[in-house]
């Protein structure tokens, strides 16, 4: 047999006896222990109980209090616009003069028709009081007595209509003083100075919303209605705009409005929140959230709700041992506001639940916190609370 085929023999051997001789000389029932698992880093947050505000969020619309266009109610020629566009007026502010001059004129002719028939009844009066003297001494008939009455009284039924007319005329003479109707802020101009406007014109002058206050119309799903209506009937319904990032708080009001009916379609209902708007924060037709209080919860513990965790037996959460090691702790949550879960059962003030890295958890398995966060309410929710 050649040397190369014999050496790596000899060295398998070598190999083999050294193994056989190790495994001899080991003490009897001696194992090898395995090294010890690595603490997982977690991230973790402590059960605190605060005072929790039940809210509802849903999404709505701004809109106007009142919108009102402006409209001619007579027909003549634009004297004067005097307001400018955007501008916030006050009721019985001047907003556009019309020419007065015909409304003038026929207001003085019917006072003047009015003094033509005061005289004539007068003069109507005095034959009638010198019939009656004519009367008593058969110097004059009933029938011509009669028929002088009866004059009295026609005059004296139009004088009624002359002060009809008298104040129908100097009414058509106020309509050309074209004054804001609420309180608001101008839109565009839809009229300029020197064109002729109608009563029959639909398109205005110019549109006036009303944004102190304002309206927001939006909506919650109808398993909530209930909930909302036992708030109204409870007292004042706090209600907070808060835009678009979920964060901002735009205006605080009250809940006003539940309406009388669900849309089958969508199924919710509508509701409407009203806003001081004092900022101008809240603008028409702009989407905001809006989130009403319900009530406070006093002295509820809370957890982050990413620390809940569903099981096949329901809900629990990973509880941070004193030996650093995790337990699963069955909870049961009363409600959960997005940010964090109130706890009614299960866990205790001060215990410490992992709020990330729960993928890599089995019972009994060892962490190292790496963060430690906290359950408070968010400032928006303090401030829905206040």
């Amino acid at each position: 047999m050649k040397l190369r085929t014999i050496l790596p023999l000899l060295a398998i051997g070598a190999i083999g006896a050294a193994g056989w001789t190790w495994w001899n000389d080991a003490p009897a029932g001696a194992n090898v222990a395995p090294p010890a698992p690595e603490a997982v880093p977690v991230d973790t947050a402590t059960a605190t109980r605060q005072d929790v505000p039940v809210t509802l969020t849903g999404l709505g619309t701004v809109q106007a209090l009142n919108t009102v266009t402006v409209t001619a109610r007579v027909d003549g020629q634009i004297q004067k616009i005097a307001f400018t566009e955007g501008q916030d007026v006050k009721e019985g502010d001047l907003l556009a003069q019309i020419d007065p001059r015909p409304f003038q004129a026929a207001l003085d002719g019917a006072i003047a028709k009015k003094a033509q028939d005061v005289a004539t009844l007068e003069n109507a009066k005095l034959d009638l009081k010198r019939f009656q003297d004519l009367a008593q001494k058969d110097f004059a008939t009933h029938q011509q007595l009669d028929t002088q009455n009866a004059l009295v009284a026609q005059t004296e039924a139009l004088i009624q209509g002359d002060q009809a007319a008298i104040d129908n005329a100097r009414t058509q003479l106020d309509y050309t003083t074209i004054k804001a109707p609420l309180d608001g802020r101008t839109g565009f101009r839809l009229v300029d100075q020197g064109n002729i406007v109608h009563a029959t014109d639909t398109a205005g002058i110019v549109m006036i919303t009303q944004i102190h206050p304002i309206s927001v119309v939006f909506t919650l799903p109808e398993d909530e209605l209930q909930a909302v209506q036992h708030a109204l009937a409870a007292g004042t319904v706090q209600a907070t705009a808060i835009a678009d990032d979920g964060k901002t708080v735009l205006d605080q009001g009250k809940l006003v409005l539940a309406d009388n009916m669900i849309d089958q379609t969508t199924g919710t209902a509508r509701f409407k929140a009203e806003f001081p708007n004092a900022g101008n924060t809240l603008w028409p037709g702009a989407f905001v959230n809006v989130q009403v209080l319900l009530q406070t919860r006093h002295n509820a513990l809370t957890i982050p709700s990413v620390a809940v965790e569903r099981g096949p037996d329901g809900l629990f959460a990973y509880v941070v041992k004193p030996d650093a090691k995790v337990e699963v702790r069955p909870i049961q949550v009363g409600f959960n506001t997005g940010a964090f879960a109130v706890v009614d059962t299960g866990l205790s003030p001060g215990d410490e639940v992992v709020t990330g890295g729960q993928y890599r958890l089995e019972p009994g398995s060892a962490v190292k916190p790496t963060r430690t966060q906290t359950s408070a309410v968010s400032p928006t929710q303090e401030k829905a609370a206040q």
